[in-house]
């Protein structure tokens, strides 16, 4: 009987079902479809795509030293197959052949429940779609599909938008995601042509376009202007994008990329003007307003508002939300106090942004490179070398131009250290090794005691860090805690490093002399502690002092060869001619070797000619002329050659003339080559070839006439082009020939 009742109540339903199905049109079945359409399947699709922009918003990592791009999202050049899924005209074609079943993204959700939309509720019925809610199933499609980077696909379902539903409401809408697509397919052409027609010739049956449609086909035309590198017209459609910002996401990176692009073209004025309106735009991510706050300061044009902007630089720092951006606030206030000459005060904000917490890899890049161009100039080349090591350390952009100037400088640097460091170190021990044997003996006992109050010091350091970085919950709950002496690990760590320093020792006074370490008739801790302990011994930094004359004359020969080395570094590849002269004059007065005396006169004389003090410059000039009147110092000296500019010979002409000099050379017409070299290097003074003649006629002088001569060309490439390649090669000949 039951039975009977429940088979009319299952008629009633399936009627109902298949009355709302989509195989036939009624107002009922578009109602209902367009219905489940909406709140249902195409809800559920909406909320994955939006998921999916949120984690694009949330994940991207703006570069703010570069000019943003105007949509947040790097697209990979070699996309990894996705799954596609069966459905009508403009969802693509075939279906998913893959078995291994991949976890979908929140696109592929997306693009999944819009093909179910269509496929399932799609009410297609002699050839008109009567279900409302599709034209909005294909949209997400094509969306979703442009966000898997399937341009393609999306421009398919796009189009089938616009050839199917002309009068959508979302048409308009539409047109813009294909340009979009079209940009990203490298047809920015049509897609210029695309949002002309919509938004100035306007073929739409609207009067006029609705300004979330204006602003977001303005932002579409900027991204294919930008793309076909026609920057003005870009910033004309950003300005006309940013004149309503409706999307607040959008609104404020289409203001801050508006604001980089005046900023790049220095009009101060403008830019200030869209980074401000930016900063007043109420509803703008606070990203954006922070870094439009930094690129005001970037921006100030003078002295006067720099003070001003100053004190809100100050007034951001104080400001707790802005912890995060610390680095980039300290950075940017060390740059206007640099502009105003505070040096000092612009490298305590430098280390501050260093310190920040959280500071960014590329941020410390550029503090590190400004902290480094600051040793530079004060002449603290070491400092320098050490900031400038410190940019390649943290930056892996091996490719990035500025990276690459740094890795130069700091490559110039490193011979500059070597020598430095020879000089000071065989400084010092030349300096020990000429005191008394009392005084060694006091110097090093001085020298011990420092080293072991530190290491003291840092012991106790450990052992504070270790018993007071926890909580006392332990201590002042009465139970085994988080206090030291109750974490076992602690202690056989903190044991273990009070042994690596002191060794075992008794538990008595003066516990911390070295001949309390040796406990019992333990050979192997006996090992150990005197291995520990070779610092604080006396005999160790005693018999490591030189005491043959022969030691001795030897780290006083390799530093004088370090101080003229500095003197050529200095003078010509830094050309810091007053270290220059300080280092040559010192290396003068230490009886230098032979063959440095003549060049160390010659550079003397060069480096005081040029700074205009002519009474020194006779002193060295005399020498030469005295002393070495043969040489071919001298005779420049004497006849100096006529100086022609460089630019009255063109580049290549030099070439050809070094390669018709060179295959003289090999034909073994020595003769003709050093008379060829001496008549056309007087017209090349400045050329930076001009080393590789030089070095040629040496080698023809070497072919062609006594050993005597050869040397003396060698030692004036070697000499006068110290620092070049050619150079170093002709000191390199003369070592061999002179031992």
């Amino acid at each position: 009987m039951k039975i009977t009742y429940k088979i009319p109540l299952l008629l009633t339903i399936f009627g109902f079902i298949y009355a709302c199905g989509p195989k036939k049109d009624s107002i009922i079945r578009r109602n209902y479809q367009a219905l489940t359409t909406k709140y249902n399947v195409l809800f559920n699709g909406k909320e994955a795509f939006r998921k999916g922009i949120e984690n694009i918003n949330t994940n991207y990592k703006d570069d703010w030293f570069q000019r943003l791009p105007i949509e947040p999202i790097v697209f990979e050049e070699d996309k990894i197959a996705v799954p596609k899924f069966n459905s009508g005209p403009g969802a693509g074609f075939g279906g998913n052949n893959n078995d291994d079943k991949k976890e979908l993204t929140t696109f592929d959700k997306a693009e999944e429940k819009a093909v179910k939309a269509i496929q399932k509720h799609g009410m297609n019925i002699n050839g008109i779609e009567r279900n409302r809610q599709i034209d909005n199933a294909y949209l997400l499609l094509g969306k979703s599909r442009y966000y898997q980077q399937r341009f393609i696909p999306a421009i398919e379902a796009f189009n089938y938008v616009i050839a199917s539903y002309p009068g959508a409401d979302l048409i308009n809408e539409t047109k813009v995601w294909r340009a979009k697509a079209n940009i990203r397919n490298d047809n920015e052409e049509r897609a210029i042509e695309s949002m002309k027609l919509l938004l100035i010739v306007k073929d739409t049956l609207e009067r006029d376009l609705p300004e979330k449609i204006k602003e977001q086909g303005y932002t579409a035309l900027a991204m294919a202007y930008i793309k076909s590198d026609s920057l003005q017209k870009a910033k004309e459609s950003l300005s006309f994008a940013t004149r309503t910002l409706k999307n607040k996401e959008q609104g404020a990176r289409n203001l801050f990329i508006l604001g980089q692009m005046y900023a790049a073209e220095n009009k101060k004025d403008s830019a200030s003007m869209v980074f401000k309106k930016l900063i007043d735009f109420k509803k703008a991510p606070y990203k954006y307003k922070i870094h439009a706050n930094i690129e005001l300061a970037k921006n100030s044009p003078n002295d006067s508002t720099s003070t001003i902007v100053l004190k809100t630089l100050d007034k951001l720092i104080k400001n707790r939300d802005n912890r995060p951006y610390l680095d980039e606030l300290y950075y940017q206030k060390a740059v206007l106090l640099l502009k105003n000459d505070s040096i000092d005060l612009a490298i305590e904000n430098y280390n501050k942004s260093l310190r920040a917490k959280n500071a960014g890899d590329k941020q410390k890049t550029f503090t590190y490179e400004k902290l480094g161009n600051l040793s530079f100039k004060d002449s603290k080349y070491i400092n320098a070398s050490a900031y400038y090591d410190s940019v390649m350390q943290i930056s892996k952009d091996s490719l990035d131009l500025r990276i690459r100037r740094v890795k130069r400088k700091h490559k110039n640097l490193a011979s500059l250290i070597k020598f430095e460091e020879t000089v000071t170190v065989n400084d010092s021990i030349i300096k020990i090794a000429s005191l008394s044997k009392e005084d060694q003996k006091q110097f090093f006992e001085d020298y011990i005691s420092k080293i072991k109050k530190a290491d003291e010091d840092a012991a106790q350091l450990r052992l504070n860090q270790l018993a007071f970085g926890n909580s006392n919950a332990g201590l002042l709950s009465g139970g085994k805690g988080k206090w030291y002496f109750y974490n076992a690990q602690s202690l056989n760590f903190g044991k273990t490093e009070f042994q690596k320093v002191w060794g075992t020792r008794k538990l008595e006074d003066n516990w911390r002399w070295s001949e309390k370490a040796t406990i019992g008739n333990n050979t192997k801790d006996s090992a150990k502690v005197s291995k520990v302990n070779v610092r604080y011994n006396l005999d160790t930094y005693l018999s490591g002092i030189p005491t043959e004359k022969e030691a001795i004359d030897s780290l006083k020969t390799s530093r004088n060869d370090a101080l003229y080395e500095l003197g050529l570094i200095y003078k010509e590849q830094f050309k810091n001619l007053n270290l220059a002269k300080k280092r040559l004059e010192r290396v003068a007065k230490l009886q230098p070797k032979k063959e440095l005396i003549l060049p160390i006169n010659w550079h003397l004389y060069q480096i005081y000619t040029t700074q205009q003090d002519l009474d020194k410059a006779n002193t060295y000039k005399n020498v030469i002329l005295t002393q070495y009147p043969d040489t071919k110092f001298a005779q420049v000296i004497l006849n100096p050659s006529k100086k022609i500019k460089e630019d009255e010979v063109k580049i290549d002409e030099v070439e050809t003339t070094y390669k018709e000099m060179y295959y003289l050379y090999k034909d073994n017409k020595y003769a003709e080559v050093i008379s060829s070299i001496n008549e056309f290097t007087p017209t090349i003074v400045n050329s930076n070839l001009l080393p590789k003649f030089e070095l040629l006629k040496a080698y023809a002088i070497g072919k062609n006439e006594n050993k005597e001569a050869y040397v003396k060309a060698l030692e004036y490439v070697s000499v006068n082009y110290g620092s070049t390649e050619e150079g170093k090669k002709a000191k390199a000949i003369l070592g061999k020939l002179t031992n």
